[in-house]
Order: C-alpha cells, then sequence, then structure tokens
C-alpha cells in the first residue's frame, strides 16, 4: 500500500552569512514545494553532475546520447514521486506520466514539464496516444527502463473496503485497465525502444496480492494478484530480447493515502514496527534498474518490513 507525511511549515530564512547557511536555507526552500527534497538525501546512489541548460549545443546532445532514461507511471506523488528524485539525482532522464499536469511550483526539476505526459491510464484509446508521445520524445534513443507504477484502490463513498460482493462491474473495469492491463500496454508498446537499451520492466504489485488486507478492496487486491503473474509471464517472454522483467511488493508505505489510524493498527503487527518510506522502496526499484540486477528477471521482491512473515 502507498502513502506520505506532510511536511513541517518552513520559517522564516535567517541571515545568509555564511555558504553553509545559504546552502541550509536552499534546501529548506526545496522541501516546501516537495516532500522528498530533503529525505534521505545523503542516501542517494549519486548526484547527477550539472547539465548544460543550451538546447542544441553539442554538450547537451552528447550528455542526452550518454544519459539512461526510465518511463516512469504514477509519478506525482508517494513511491513514483521518491522514485523521480532519487533516479533524477543518480543522472537518469525521466519520462514521467500521471492524470496529473507537472507542478513546476511543487517539483522545481528543469525537465519536469518537457518530460511529461498527462494521461488517463484508464483510456485505452489515450494511451496509445501516450505511447506515440513517448516516442517521439525519446526521439530514437533507447529506453532503459520503465516502471509501472500508477495503481487505483477505489473505496466505497463511506471509505470502506470494496468486497466482492460489492464492487460494481465499472469499478472493476477500471481497476484492471490501470492496474493490469495498462502496464502490458506499455511494454509492448514501447517494446523496441527497450530492446534496443537493454533495458528492464518493473511492475509495481502489493502485499495485498497474496492476503486479505483489511482497507484495500477486492479489485485492487486481485489486480495486484494478477500483475504478479504477468511480471513472471512478460519475464519469459522477452527475456530472449535483453529485456528484464521485474516486481516489487509494497506493504504499509507512509505515502498520501495512508491514514494516521492505519498506521497504528497495522505498525505493530509489522516485525520492524514501523510503516515503511516512498524512498525505502525507490531504493530497490533502482537496484533492480541497475547492472547489479543484471542476472535477476521474474522475480517478486516484497518490501514490508517482516509483515508477510
Amino acid at each position: 500500500m502507498d502513502e506520505t507525511t506532510e511536511n513541517p511549515a518552513i520559517g522564516a530564512a535567517p541571515a545568509l552569512t555564511t555558504p553553509a547557511a545559504a546552502e541550509e536555507v536552499a534546501r529548506a526552500a526545496d522541501a516546501a514545494r516537495c516532500p522528498f527534497h530533503h529525505a534521505d538525501a545523503a542516501a542517494l546512489p549519486g548526484h547527477a553532475a550539472a547539465i548544460p541548460t543550451t538546447i542544441g549545443s553539442p554538450a547537451v546532445t552528447a550528455m542526452a546520447e550518454a544519459r539512461k532514461t526510465m518511463v516512469l507511471t504514477g509519478a506525482s506523488r508517494g513511491i513514483g514521486h521518491a522514485t523521480v528524485r532519487l533516479f533524477a539525482e543518480a543522472g537518469w532522464r525521466i519520462i514521467t506520466c500521471s492524470r496529473q499536469p507537472f507542478n513546476r511550483d511543487r517539483c522545481p526539476w528543469e525537465a519536469g514539464p518537457d518530460d511529461h505526459v498527462q494521461v488517463d491510464l484508464n483510456d485505452h484509446r489515450a494511451l496509445a496516444f501516450a505511447i506515440h508521445d513517448i516516442k517521439s520524445r525519446l526521439g530514437g534513443r533507447p529506453l532503459h527502463a520503465l516502471i509501472n507504477n500508477a495503481g487505483i484502490s477505489p473505496k466505497s463513498p463511506d471509505g470502506s473496503r470494496l468486497s466482492s460482493l460489492t464492487t460494481p462491474v465499472t469499478t472493476w473495469m477500471e481497476v484492471f485497465h490501470v492496474n493490469f492491463l495498462a502496464p502490458v500496454l506499455l511494454a509492448r508498446g514501447l517494446f523496441e525502444e527497450l530492446k534496443a537499451g537493454q533495458g528492464t520492466v518493473v511492475n509495481v504489485t502489493s502485499i495485498v496480492g497474496m492476503r486479505v488486507h483489511p482497507f484495500a478492496g477486492t479489485a485492487y487486491a486481485t489486480s495486484k494478484a494478477a500483475l504478479a503473474c504477468l511480471t513472471r509471464e512478460m519475464a519469459h517472454d522477452f527475456a530472449p530480447h535483453g529485456i528484464r522483467v521485474n516486481a516489487i511488493a509494497p506493504g504499509e508505505i507512509k505515502t498520501d493515502i495512508l491514514s494516521p489510524e492505519t498506521e497504528q493498527r497495522l505498525a505493530p503487527l509489522i516485525p520492524m514496527r514501523r510503516v515503511g518510506s516512498p524512498m525505502e522502496v525507490a531504493k530497490v526499484l533502482y537496484f533492480l534498474c541497475s547492472d547489479a540486477a543484471s542476472y535477476v528477471t521474474g522475480e517478486e521482491i516484497h518490501i514490508n518490513g517482516g509483515q508477510t512473515l
């Protein structure tokens, strides 16, 4: 499951008497805009070198050719947002996809507006246009990673879980379109680019795909279980072409949709006695997309603090 905390209010800026003080104010300004710009910075796997910004210059062209590129769905919050932060710091180019437009006030990434595709993954016709848009943005260059992170988990009007007895047919269809069908359509649509980059696909499943959850509904749970099975099938089909396919199954993660009541109820049941952070999930995604996982395919890695023990 997926969620995040609000930032504490940022107070008045201190007088800029030293370079260290100026740097601290800059970090505070970033944190006010984006909840992940101040988190776990010291633990990032690398920091991107300064990238020239003059479009069309030889330096920019060479940099674009050398950088790895990733497509990420569900980038506007939670795990997806932390993943963008982590990979961007490591020098990757990230093409983001979400239902929401890019918010420059919240996220100060320079290439954000140019590398964002607004698309409703529930609409397979719109998804076809989005794939064409992504291909245009790649401009014939290879794709090194596709992370299918977007997912929806509808609730009843009173906020309770939707069971197999109460889930409307239209809700079943919407959930499976976004959580299950969109990942395979994106992977198929971007197959040639992934093959050229000898890339990797990572599907984000969930702990609810293997056990009944007190809050996640039946449609969400079964869509994630189906996505885990799809990951194995895709790994088998894509491997001869040099493309690895894996999945991660997060447990209780502190994102925007995780209420304090949920955390208080479930944290004591987790052996590590806490919920996870989006950055802890993002680091596993980074591993699966790196050369360190070059012989790993068809796996589903569980990130839940021992919750399934």
